[in-house]
């Protein structure tokens, strides 16, 4: 018999519709089985990274931890050297301020007995004011990164052109610091001479940042310290066994 292509086709007997069913059950359950395995394998993973992260994070935190400890010991260690250390600055310097009247002979044999310390008054307020200087700048707001002592300051030609007693730094502020036993108006002056002079050398150098001026003084007339506020000083005054830092109303420091 000859068919034509507008022919009919003939309806699916019953055991083909049910084998279609059957395949595509199989089908459907080989896809579910695959996905549950693509889920398991999924989580599995995802909790290998869990387990990974949580693995990383106990170690940073035991070093980190580990690494504080020690910065804490050392900070301990380093304070309590440096109380060991403002002590004797401050018995010697209440010694020092017992023989200030006294005659030449026995100023001369205190000056011997500080040695290799100090060898002027100057240098034993230097060592008085370094241990609390950085705590006073900071009741201010004032954070620093360096703190240097005896710092020469070397001009454009290399030559050393002077040398400030304390040098505080920070990324944009630098406080020069002055220190005298008993600061006069010429020392005012001059360190007022210095910072504009220190200005006009960091410029030369590229580095613009500010600069603050502090003078300390273990013995400081009230004409000194009022001079040194009209020159847009910071002062620090002795007061006991440390030293403070004396601010009057509506002060300005000058910024060089």
């Amino acid at each position: 018999m000859i068919v034509t292509a507008n022919a009919e086709r003939s309806p699916a007997t019953p055991e083909e519709i049910w084998a279609i069913l059957r395949e595509t059950a199989e089908r459907q359950k080989e896809a579910d089985r695959r996905w549950e395995e693509a889920r398991a394998e999924d989580a599995k993973r995802r909790k290998e990274a869990e387990t990974e992260a949580a693995k990383r994070r106990a170690e940073y935190e035991a070093e980190a931890a580990k690494r504080r400890a020690e910065y804490e010991a050392e900070a301990a260690k380093r304070k309590e050297e440096a109380d060991e250390r403002k002590a004797e600055l401050d018995k010697m310097w209440q010694e020092t301020l017992a023989l200030w009247n006294k005659d030449d002979d026995k100023l001369k044999t205190m000056r011997d007995a500080l040695g290799g310390l100090s060898n002027t008054f100057d240098q034993v307020v230097e060592h008085l004011v370094i241990p609390g200087i950085e705590e006073r700048l900071g009741e201010l707001g004032l954070r620093f990164q360096h703190i240097s002592s005896r710092r020469r300051v070397k001009n454009e030609s290399g030559n050393t052109e002077m040398e400030i007693d304390v040098v505080l730094e920070n990324s944009d502020t630098i406080v020069a610091v002055e220190t005298k036993a008993k600061p006069s108006m010429d020392d005012i002056s001059e360190f007022g001479e210095k910072l504009a002079r220190l200005r006009e050398i960091l410029l030369d150098a590229g580095d613009s940042r500010r600069i603050l001026g502090l003078i300390a003084g273990a013995v400081f007339g009230s004409a000194q310290k009022q001079a040194a506020y009209e020159a847009g000083l910071f002062v620090i005054v002795q007061a006991g066994d440390t030293m403070k830092m004396d601010i009057p109303k509506g002060f300005k420091p000058k910024e060089w």
